[in-house]
């Protein structure tokens, strides 16, 4: 018989022979054994050891928190800590404690362990400690099998837990990929997000492909790689191809392997070669795919859950690609009319007397297309400029703005008055566009004399720059066009040889969340430090303002031909 006294662990009554009948079954556990007495420490050791785990017996309590700390710098926590309550140093529960305490050890199950018969009031003595109880409590002395039955049941609830905590935050990386993709602007900014979701879901290089109508191919990586060497323009016609096969007919997600010969080499890591994985699936109108493709080497099996999700990240990716594809056909439409119709440099008319300089910048790829228009026409003995601006931001907005330029070349053949073709202008809209409003700023210059009479549509005057003096806005104002009401008659002023008249649209100042008025003066401010010279003004103030805009930037700027001032 075994007695208590010699062996602190056993029950009275076990047998030498039942210590040695422990079920031996192979595991993979450590269990870190903190007891203050050595012989208890040999005794845990054995049966654990018997039971087929692995131990590491210590101690004290800080004895067992170096040897976590050792042992997490290596990246082998123990699966488990059996914990005297009774310790030298401190007890069991404000060992815990502080291991719980510490992100990287919190999930280390603790099973505490006691003699029979603790007072209250011991500090072994569970009361004592409310908050800070065990995983699970053993009373000793035990059985073997119970002691291995314990250790085994703490450490299956602490790594169902560890899935349990997994499978959760998997699931949040989803949901805010699934946000970014969902907020994307661009087909270009789409896949992007959707690899940066792909990676952090997977924890392994990741690339997406969105696949348009016309075979255009926006490829997206991780914030992490983008700044690496990519794979060059035969790399992504072949993934064209590709893809092309893969989904012929396809309905649905579909998931394959494309082995190192057929999938290029680069999309994961700068000139390796690696099986991909492939999530695919078609857009729902069928002209478009998407494709999420993860490296292999190293996977020796599939994971159903991991591949799961990554198919409900394409899911995703599909429904916001059909839509972003579609607008940005049509904003490539709308900037090819818009282009077509605004004046060129290389393509102004001869306007005798006026030097003309115009500029156009569309805004940032991650917003839709204006219908900013500029304008310089012969006027029967003067010179017609305009500036103007469409009320909205779709196709419809920038065939407007071409029919807008177009009336105002028909109207200024036999009718020069600024205010007279504001009218006009705006009868067209009423008639054609019900529902449609635009700005417009129209100056009709006289360049022998000087004389300019200036109507103004809604729109930002012009500013009037005096080089090395000042900078003003005309005083005019004015209803927009498609409203239907009166427009006041032109103001009428004179430039001089020196002066340069600016005029520009909103899109160049305009700032959310700040009023108009300002954005208006800080202009007004940088154009009176502006260079001598039409160019050198434009250019200074693109440079100020016309940063990452969040509309087009339409500008005009002229000036008499009296003096050569460039």
């Amino acid at each position: 018989m075994v007695e208590q006294a010699s062996n602190p662990v056993c029950s009275t009554g076990e047998s030498e022979a039942d210590l040695m009948s422990v079920d031996a079954r192979p595991t993979d556990t450590t269990v870190l054994v903190v007891d203050h007495t050595a012989a208890g420490r040999f005794a845990l050791g054995t049966v654990l050891r018997r039971a087929g785990h692995q131990v590491v017996a210590v101690g004290t309590g800080h004895e067992a928190l170096a040897e976590l700390d050792v042992r997490l710098r290596k990246g082998g926590l123990p699966d488990v800590a059996l914990v005297d309550v009774e310790l030298p140093d401190m007890s069991g529960f404000e060992l815990r404690r502080r291991l719980k305490a510490r992100p990287h050890m919190a999930g280390v199950p603790v099973v505490h362990f006691s003699a029979v018969g603790a007072e209250p009031g011991d500090p072994g003595d569970p009361a004592e400690a409310p908050d800070a109880g065990g995983d699970a409590r053993l009373t000793l002395p035990a059985s073997p099998g119970e002691i291995d039955a314990v250790v085994r049941a703490a450490v299956r609830a602490a790594r169902l837990r560890a899935d349990d905590q997994a499978a959760a935050r998997r699931l949040t990386l989803l949901s805010e990929a699934i946000v970014a993709i969902q907020s994307a602007r661009s087909p270009q900014e789409l896949a992007d997000a959707a690899a940066e979701g792909a990676a952090r879901l997977t924890g392994a290089p990741a690339a997406v492909f969105v696949l348009g109508p016309d075979d255009e191919l926006y490829r997206g990586a991780p914030r992490s790689r983008t700044s690496l060497a990519l794979p060059d323009a035969d790399a992504h016609r072949a993934v064209v191809t590709l893809l092309r096969r893969l989904t012929h007919g396809q309905a649905g997600v579909r998931i394959t392997t494309a082995s190192a010969p057929l999938w290029p080499a680069g999309f994961f890591r700068p000139g390796m070669q690696h099986d991909a994985r492939l999530v695919l699936i078609p857009t729902q109108d069928g002209r478009g795919a998407v494709c999420v493709a993860t490296p292999t080497r190293g996977v020796r099996r599939v994971d159903p859950e991991r591949e799961s999700l990554l198919a409900r990240l394409a899911q995703a990716t599909a429904l916001a690609a059909e839509p972003l594809l579609m607008y940005w056909a049509e904003r490539h439409v709308a900037l090819t009319l818009q282009h077509s119709f605004l004046p060129q440099p290389h393509r102004l008319p001869e306007l005798p007397g006026v030097d003309v300089v115009v500029r156009y910048v569309p805004a940032s790829h991650e917003t839709e297309i204006g219908g900013d228009f500029c304008a310089a026409l012969r006027a029967g003995e003067g010179v017609l400029v305009a500036v103007g601006d469409v009320v909205g931001h779709s196709l419809e907005a920038a065939t407007v703005m071409v029919e807008i330029r177009h009336a105002l070349r028909a109207y200024c053949v036999d009718e020069s008055d600024p205010a007279v073709l504001a009218e006009r202008l705006d009868r067209m809209l009423q008639l054609y566009h019900r529902g449609v409003s635009a700005t417009v700023c129209l100056v009709l210059l006289d360049p022998g004399t000087g004389r300019a009479r200036v109507a103004n549509a809604g729109h930002i005057p012009p500013l009037i720059v005096r080089d090395g003096r000042s900078a003003d806005y005309v005083k005019a104002a004015g209803p927009l066009l498609g409203l239907g009401l009166p427009h006041p008659p032109p103001t009428e002023l004179f430039l001089e040889p020196a002066d340069r008249l600016l005029m520009v649209t909103d899109g160049l100042i305009e700032t959310r969340g700040t009023d108009l008025a300002v954005s208006m003066e800080q202009l007004r401010a940088a154009a009176t430090g502006a260079m001598p010279g039409l160019d050198a003004l434009c250019d200074t103030l693109l440079s100020c303002f016309g940063h990452d805009r969040e509309d087009d930037v339409a500008m005009l700027a002229l000036r008499l031909t009296d003096q050569d001032l460039s």
